[in-house]
């Protein structure tokens, strides 16, 4: 009988599970940035901010959930130990709804906020499309006033420029849910017993600014197989119904010269007697017509709602291609009960493989006024706008309009000798006291200078504070500054360059200056920690 070796513990894979994403440090330094601007623009419009848990009771979200082709499937959920449903949040709404609602009489009213972070979505992961990722939301709650939805509007742009998106780049368009209820009504899906199906057909003519229309005429029919085989089920409507709905993105694709001959709206454009917001006022107004002619039922009340808002962002200045009406905008939540927006970037780029990318809808919102009513059994009028923060930073790196080199490190601190680590961690606290990112090589002791210089250069340390025996009897230390000496080191210029450098590159302080010695340094190279 022989002896079986012992089997070698498997080592466990490491691996990132699908439609997750690995951030590094600039990448977080940029989200920062952005997040902070945003913050900025959202105060100037009077918002304070309010946080919410990142799970929520499943009854608290609802019926409605998020854009995904497997119903119920839309969420991640699991049980607690009293086998209450608990689900992660799809969006900030459904949070901010429940909020609102058991704070109600504590709350001032029109009540209006603003909340960011991570929200999950249970659905099939693909190009730009993960299942956690950034919102940035502002609400007003309490308010049915089109001036609430105006304003969203009017941030939204204000929050685009902000961001370093240039007018003329970007687009805010407007559109009212109950100008689509019309078309559903038109086509016999009226009533809650039809709710499921024109769900289907908004998500499919959501989908209209990531497909073809002969495309979307799949998901509106008997439904669309993709790339990879998959199949996602239509809404089943016939040849008849489709075109009715689809005749409304023929109203959309309308421009100001369409509407005008062209030779006449080119005439007028060169004298300066059309301007752009005369444009947009021109191409506004043929929208009204349009819907006003093709629609009936509610879509009444929602084009007096449209015009409303078109005549508030007038006032504001906004209708100079800023913000315009366009009856194509959906939005994916079957919440939406009125008026809806979505901020769309009109720059096109490539990506890393040279192919053409469109970014299409960076943010959006909408009227909700049923969604606190669930709570409260009254009336509560809300609107609301989200920016996917997640997806315009992605479409901001690609333009180009986001540093992503990584930021510089702490000075590093390193050891010289092991008997001497508390003297170094005094120099650290004094660093770290005035304000100086700064840390202590905490590796293996027995490195030497040279493994050690090349853990701050990978840490992008701007400089490295040397003490030894020699220095310690002074009462002085080393800066090396390791931007001048990569120079150095690359360097191929004169010999006067070359020794000037290599004095700045290192130098002795006093010990009694050595923040003075260190802010040197981080002054000569512009030094910033973000």
């Amino acid at each position: 009988m022989t002896d079986k070796k012992p089997k070698k513990p498997q080592k466990l894979r490491a691996r990132l599970p699908r439609g997750l994403v690995d951030r590094t440090p600039a990448e977080i330094a940029a989200t920062r940035q952005m997040v902070e601007t945003i913050r900025e623009v959202y105060e100037r419009y009077g918002f304070e901010p309010v946080e919410t848990p990142a799970m929520e009771y499943t009854d608290a979200l609802g019926k409605f959930l998020p854009d995904q082709d497997r119903p119920n499937e839309g969420v991640f959920s699991f049980q607690d130990d009293d086998e209450q449903w608990i689900s992660l949040r799809y969006d900030l709404t459904a949070p901010l709804a429940r909020y609102v609602a058991e704070n109600f009489d504590t709350l001032p009213k029109p009540y209006r906020s603003y909340r960011n972070g991570y929200v999950y979505r249970n659905e099939k992961p693909g190009p730009g499309r993960f299942r956690q990722f950034m919102q940035f939301d502002a609400d007003t709650v309490g308010s049915a006033s089109p001036a609430a939805d105006a304003e969203m509007c009017m941030m939204a742009a204000d929050t685009m420029e902000a961001l370093g998106i240039p007018r003329g780049s970007y687009v805010v368009k407007v559109n009212n849910r109950k100008v689509l209820d019309g078309v559903m009504e038109s086509i016999g899906l009226g009533g809650d017993e039809n709710a499921g199906k024109r769900l289907t057909v908004l998500r499919a003519i959501d989908k209209l600014d990531k497909f073809p229309v002969e495309e979307v005429r799949k998901l509106l029919g008997e439904g669309r197989k993709d790339e990879s085989g998959d199949f996602t089920k239509g809404a089943g409507l016939n040849s008849a119904q489709a075109d009715k709905v689809l005749v409304l993105f023929e109203i959309a694709s309308m421009s100001a010269a369409a509407r005008l001959s062209n030779v006449e709206f080119q005439q007028g454009v060169a004298s300066g007697e059309i301007t752009t917001r005369k444009a947009e006022d021109i191409r506004a107004q043929g929208i009204f017509g349009g819907i006003a002619h093709n629609l009936l039922g509610s879509s009444v009340e929602g084009l007096a709602e449209l015009q409303e808002i078109w005549k508030l962002l007038r006032a504001g200045g906004y209708d100079d291609g800023r913000v315009r009406i366009d009856p194509s905008v959906v939005r994916g939540l079957e919440y939406y009960t009125g008026p809806v927006y979505e901020v769309e970037l009109l720059l096109d780029t490539k990506d890393e493989k040279g192919r053409p990318v469109r970014f299409g809808s960076v943010g959006g919102g909408g009227r909700y006024d049923g969604l606190v009513s669930r709570f409260r059994g009254e009336p509560v009028p809300a609107t609301g706008f989200s920016i996917g923060v997640s997806r315009l930073q992605a479409a901001l790196t690609m333009l180009g309009k986001i540093d992503t080199t990584p930021e510089f490190g702490p000075v590093v601190v390193v050891v010289m000798d092991r008997n001497e680590i508390a003297q170094y961690q005094k120099f650290v606290a004094t660093l770290r006291n005035s304000g100086i990112r700064a840390e202590l090589y905490l590796g293996n002791p027995k490195n030497n200078l040279g493994v050690q210089f090349k853990y701050a250069d990978r840490r992008n340390s701007p400089c490295v504070v040397i003490q030894g025996g020699d220095e310690k009897a002074k009462g002085e230390v080393q800066i090396k500054d390791l931007i001048i000496g990569a120079e150095i080191a690359g360097d191929t210029g004169n010999r006067d360059d070359y020794l000037q450098k290599q004095a700045e590159a290192q130098f002795a302080a006093k010990e009694s200056e050595l923040v003075e010695a260190v802010r040197k340094v981080l002054a000569r190279h512009n030094v910033v920690w973000k």
